[in-house]
C-alpha cells in the first residue's frame, strides 16, 4: 500500500467531508441576515418566527462544521509532518487569525442570537446577525489565504528546507488570494439561495407555512440569480490569475497539450492522454480571447512541462467542465423561477418546485468539483513550485495505520452526518413553528440599554 497515496486519500475525504457543510454555513448566515433584518423592520412575529428558523439551520450546520474543521488542522502533524515543518512558519499567522478574529467573533455573536432573542435589544440583535456572517466571512477568508499561499507562494524565503515569512501582506494577498475568495464566498451564496428556495418549494408543494414561503422563495430566487450571474464573472477573474501563474492547471483544465493561439473553449469532452488530444465540443478560439483578449492569445500547453510536472488531467478535465456545467444550470433554473413569479405563475408551477427541491444540493456538489478541480490541478505539488505531496508526508507513519484512522473517520463521519441530516430534515419539516403565533415582547427603544434590567 503507498502511504502517500492513502494519506491523500484520507485528507481529500476529511476536507471534503468539511466542505460540505462551509458552503451551507456561509449561504445560511446570509440568509439568517436577510431574514433578522425583515423582523428588525417589521417586528411582527412570523418574520421572528422565521429568523428563529434560519439561526436554528445555521448553529446545526455551523456545529457540525467546526467539529469537523478541527479534524484537518490535526492531520498536518500526524500525517503530513514534512509538509507542517515546511510551511509552518506561513500557516501559523493566518491559522491563528482565523480562530481568534473571526471563530471568537462568531461563536461569540451566535451566543447572543441563540440565547439573547428577549435579552437585548432588536438593534444589538440584528446586529449580532451580521458579527455572525462577517466572523464566517473572515474565517473563509484566513483559510483561503493559507491555501492560496500553497497555489502561489508569495512573501517568503527558504531558509535550512522551510518556508520563512518576509512580508506578511506579500504572503497574505498573493497572486490566487482576492480571486479564490470571491469565487468561493460567491459559490456559498448560491449554496444559501438554494437551501432557502428549495424549502419555500417544498412547503408550497405540501400546502404547510404558505405565508413563509411566499416571503421566502421570491427574494431566494431574484438572490440566487444575481448571484448566480455573477459565477461566470468572478470565475473568469479566478481563470486569469491561474492561466497567468498556474498555466499547467489551466492546460489541464481544458486538455490543452500543445502550446498554440487560437485554443478553443471546451464544452464537454474526454481526454485522450495515450494519443495527446481532447475529444470535446468546442467554441473556436474562445479560450485565447478570454484569457488574452485576442484569438493570437498563445495558451501554453502540457508538453511544455515535465511528465512529472504534469496534473492528473482526465480528473481534473472532467470536475473542472461539471462545475461549469452546474453553474450554467443554475443560472437558468433562477432565471425561470424569476419569470415564472414575476408572471404570477410561481406557485401553480409544480414541476418547477419539485425540481428547485431536487436541485438544493446541487450548489454544494459544484462546490466540491470546484475545490477537486483546485487541489488536483496543483499535483504534483502540494506547495506550488517548492514542496512536492510525495515529500509532504509523515515518515514514521505507517500506510497500515493510515487505513485504520481513514475507515475510523468513515465510520464516525457517517454518524455525524446521519445525526445532522436527522436534526435539519426535521427543522425543516417542523418549519418556523409555533413562535408566530406567539406573542412578541415589545422592542427595545433604539439606541436604548443592549441588556433588559
Amino acid at each position: 500500500m503507498d502511504t502517500v497515496l492513502l494519506s491523500r486519500i484520507q485528507f481529500a475525504f476529511t476536507v471534503g467531508y468539511h466542505f460540505l457543510f462551509v458552503p451551507l454555513s456561509l449561504g445560511l448566515a446570509v440568509t439568517l441576515v436577510w431574514a433578522e433584518r425583515r423582523y428588525y423592520r417589521s417586528g411582527s412575529a412570523e418574520d421572528r418566527a422565521a429568523s428563529s428558523f434560519w439561526i436554528r439551520l445555521f448553529t446545526t450546520t455551523f456545529a457540525i462544521g467546526v467539529a469537523t474543521g478541527i479534524t484537518m488542522e490535526f492531520a498536518f502533524g500526524t500525517n503530513w509532518a514534512a509538509y507542517s515543518r515546511f510551511v509552518g512558519d506561513i500557516f501559523g499567522a493566518p491559522l491563528a487569525a482565523e480562530a481568534l478574529l473571526s471563530f471568537f467573533l462568531e461563536s461569540t455573536f451566535l451566543g447572543v442570537l441563540l440565547f439573547g432573542r428577549d435579552r437585548v435589544s432588536r438593534r444589538f440583535y440584528y446586529v449580532s446577525a451580521w458579527l455572525v456572517a462577517l466572523g464566517a466571512h473572515l474565517s473563509a477568508l484566513w483559510i483561503i489565504i493559507a491555501n492560496s499561499w500553497q497555489q502561489t507562494p508569495a512573501g517568503y524565503a527558504v531558509e535550512n528546507g522551510r518556508a520563512v515569512l518576509t512580508d506578511f501582506f506579500a504572503a497574505a494577498f498573493n497572486p490566487s488570494t482576492v480571486p479564490r475568495f470571491l469565487h468561493t464566498v460567491t459559490a456559498t451564496w448560491v449554496a444559501g439561495a438554494f437551501l432557502a428556495a428549495g424549502v419555500a418549494a417544498w412547503y408550497l408543494l405540501r400546502g404547510r407555512h404558505v405565508a413563509f414561503a411566499r416571503r421566502t422563495l421570491p427574494t431566494a430566487l431574484v438572490f440566487g440569480l444575481v448571484v448566480s450571474l455573477a459565477m461566470p464573472l468572478v470565475g473568469h477573474f479566478h481563470a486569469l490569475q491561474v492561466a497567468d501563474t498556474q498555466p499547467a492547471k489551466m492546460a489541464a483544465f481544458e486538455g490543452v497539450f500543445e502550446t498554440h493561439s487560437g485554443v478553443g473553449l471546451t464544452l464537454v469532452g474526454w481526454v485522450d492522454e495515450a494519443d495527446q488530444k481532447t475529444v470535446a465540443l468546442k467554441m473556436p478560439s474562445a479560450l485565447s480571447v478570454l484569457v488574452g483578449g485576442s484569438t493570437d492569445t498563445v495558451i501554453q500547453g502540457l508538453n511544455d512541462f515535465a511528465p512529472q510536472d504534469r496534473p492528473p488531467l482526465q480528473l481534473t478535465f472532467q470536475v473542472f467542465h461539471l462545475m461549469v456545467a452546474l453553474g450554467l444550470y443554475f443560472i437558468a433554473l433562477m432565471a425561470l423561477g424569476v419569470v415564472l413569479w414575476q408572471r404570477g405563475r410561481l406557485e401553480r408551477s409544480r414541476r418547477y418546485l419539485r425540481v428547485l427541491v431536487y436541485s438544493t444540493p446541487l450548489p454544494v456538489l459544484a462546490s466540491q468539483v470546484g475545490w477537486m478541480a483546485a487541489e488536483v490541478g496543483r499535483q504534483p505539488w502540494i506547495v506550488q513550485g517548492e514542496l512536492r505531496t510525495r515529500d509532504a508526508v509523515s515518515a514514521v507513519v505507517p500506510a497500515g495505520q493510515v487505513v485504520m484512522s481513514l475507515a475510523l473517520f468513515a465510520a464516525i463521519y457517517a454518524f455525524l452526518f446521519a445525526g445532522w441530516s436527522r436534526i435539519v430534515l426535521d427543522l425543516i419539516r417542523k418549519g418556523p413553528g409555533d413562535e408566530a403565533l406567539s406573542p412578541v415582547p415589545a422592542p427595545a427603544e433604539a439606541g436604548g440599554p443592549t441588556v433588559a434590567g
